[in-house]
């Protein structure tokens, strides 16, 4: 970690745990979990909002990848068979991805 200890700001740090959440490796969203939720800790409160979403988002992604051990609505582009409980999911409409942040 140590090019991750080098960074500054919130933003740099984001962008660079950012990737870590299109893994569809566990042990990579345990990581993107574990860093937004220091960025979290840190936080001035005036943008806590912003880094709680952030780390909602990594929770989030780190819950379908735990339950599915992918990411469902990569299936159909990567020619995978979606289970009947990945097509639940997608039919839900609540994907991690679609939120919006806060304004």
């Amino acid at each position: 970690m140590g090019h991750y200890a080098r960074l500054v700001t919130p933003w740099e740090k984001t962008f660079f745990f950012l990737p870590l959440g299109h893994s569809e490796e566990l042990r990579h969203h345990e990581q993107a979990v574990k860093l937004a939720e220091e960025l979290v800790e840190q936080a001035p409160t005036e943008r806590r909002r912003i880094w709680e979403h952030s780390a909602s988002q990594a929770r989030g992604h780190r819950a379908v990848v735990a339950r599915f051990g992918r990411h469902p609505h990569r299936n159909a582009v990567l020619g995978r068979q979606s289970t009947m409980e990945e097509l639940a999911y997608l039919a839900s409409g609540q994907l991690v991805h679609t939120r919006r942040p806060p304004s």
